[in-house]
């Protein structure tokens, strides 16, 4: 699918229209999606491993006459050239439960119950908390985070509410505070504002003024602190995610380095 998409932006006044049939293991499951391609004809891009669902299916995409390309066969053809080792045939070996697919599992579960400062009394067991007032993308950074095996939670910044001391004291998690310019918060604000038809908000919350306050104040304490500050204004969230992996990096280094916490 990624493959597909990013070749389909190189070409303007084009319109894709995607098909997905995932997890296609047998040949029952092959005749649904060969009755689909009939009906709607077009390019077919494919990563069956099964030798005989792939010829079956190359032979019906000929017989219509519309082309079909194996996104691994070039992949398959480098590694076992490199490798020198014969390929297994393994189908859908990439989705096994593994002790890594776990991890993440149970990184995202306690990112989910950390989610805007839901839990405080755990946060000790994070690896990584990420401090910032409302819309500074710390709920989907998070939960990118999680997807790569890391225990994330989230705080909010709220003005004239001051930060839990418990906060300031953490240990073991990496503490990182999120920042955007005044206009980026503002316009996401706005379109907030308007998707929810305005309840719960007030003027302040969507006042360029009031918000240039909140930027400071996160910048002030995490200077105060010593926490890493990230703007977020021109990034998107897998950037995000990549700094605060660079950083976290050198945060364990650094921890493990340390004697006291050995």
């Amino acid at each position: 699918m990624t493959v597909a998409r990013a070749a389909t932006v190189q070409y303007e006044n084009v319109q894709e229209i995607e098909h997905v049939y995932p997890l296609v293991r047998s040949q029952k499951q092959l005749d649904r999606v060969i009755s689909e391609i009939s009906k709607a004809p077009g390019i077919v891009l494919y990563t069956l491993v099964d030798e005989e669902i792939s010829k079956r299916l190359e032979l019906k995409c000929r017989e219509l006459g519309v082309p079909f390309v194996n996104i691994l066969d070039p992949v398959f053809a480098v590694f076992q050239s490199y490798l020198n080792v014969t390929q297994t045939h393994r189908i859908g070996g990439q989705h096994e439960l593994d002790a890594e697919y776990f991890q993440r599992m149970e990184a995202l579960n306690y990112t989910m119950m950390h989610d805007d400062g839901q839990i405080w009394d755990d946060l000790e067991s994070a690896d990584i908390v990420l401090l910032g007032i409302s819309r500074t993308s710390k709920t989907p950074t998070c939960i990118y985070l999680a997807n790569r095996g890391i225990k994330a939670a989230n705080v909010p910044l709220v003005p004239g509410i001051p930060l839990p001391d418990h906060v300031k004291k953490l240990k073991k998690p990496m503490i990182v505070g999120l920042i955007a310019s005044a206009e980026r918060i503002q316009q996401i604000r706005r379109n907030r504002v308007l998707s929810l038809n305005s309840e719960g908000y007030n003027d302040t919350y969507i006042d360029r003024k009031e918000i240039s306050q909140e930027i400071n104040m996160t910048r002030r304490l995490c200077s105060e602190q010593g926490w890493s500050l990230i703007d977020v204004t021109r990034r998107s969230v897998e950037e995000t995610a990549a700094e605060i992996l660079t950083l976290f990096k050198d945060y364990k280094t650094g921890q493990e380095d340390n004697p006291e916490n050995r």
